[in-house]
This record gives C-alpha cells, structure tokens and sequence, in this order.
C-alpha cells in the first residue's frame, strides 16, 4: 500500500517520501498489514475555502482523505496534489511546516489517526 510521508530535516524544511507498507496475503480475508498501535482517531470537515498557510502538524498522525482533494506545499516549494482515499503520514511537528488548501471550493471530510 503506497502512502506519502511528510516530514521535517534537522533544518526545520518539509519534505515529502513516498512510502511502500506491505500488505501480507491472508488468503480469503484478503492482504493486512502489519498492527500499528495508535492513540486516538478524529473526524474533520472543512470549510470550502480552506486555504491554510505555513503549520505543523499537532502531532504524528496519518491523514485519510474521505472525500475531496488537497494541494500541499512543502517549506521547500515542493507541491503534490493527494485525491479522495489517498492516506499521508504526516511527521513534522516541528520546523517550517507545510501549507494546505482544497482542490475545490467544496467542503472537505477526513479521518486523522493520532500516532
């Protein structure tokens, strides 16, 4: 299963990585990966103009996105555009932080998993 990581440097610069879990055949039950313990999960909407500029991340969490797109922008002025079912990994907590905006003047909905 492909993700994308967004972390911090010991510069305090946002990157992306592009990151491969695998997923183990569990014959008809299907591919699982391994356990990952996690803290608490969160559900987000946003508004239609959600435009949000230069932030950390409040803690380690992944981000699935449930519907809508987003653009997000690197401290380094790196742009990726993640769809409807995409998952991040977003690291960095600390530094520049990243910026991000909807794809579409529409309401957003996502699912955050506190690490």
């Amino acid at each position: 299963m492909k993700i994308t990581k967004i972390f911090s440097d010991e510069n305090g610069d946002s990157h992306f990585e592009n990151l491969e879990i695998p997923l183990i055949d569990h014959d008809d039950i299907g591919f699982l990966s391994e356990n990952i313990d996690v803290k608490k999960l969160q559900f987000r909407k946003v508004s239609a103009d959600y435009d949000y500029d230069f932030h950390c991340a409040p803690q380690k969490q992944f981000i699935v996105l449930l519907d809508g797109g987003i653009e997000i922008e690197t401290s380094l002025g790196e742009i990726r555009e993640f769809q409807t079912g995409e998952i991040l990994l977003v690291e960095d907590i600390s530094g520049k932080g990243h910026k991000t905006k909807n794809l579409e003047k529409r309401e957003r909905t996502s699912l955050f998993i506190h690490l």
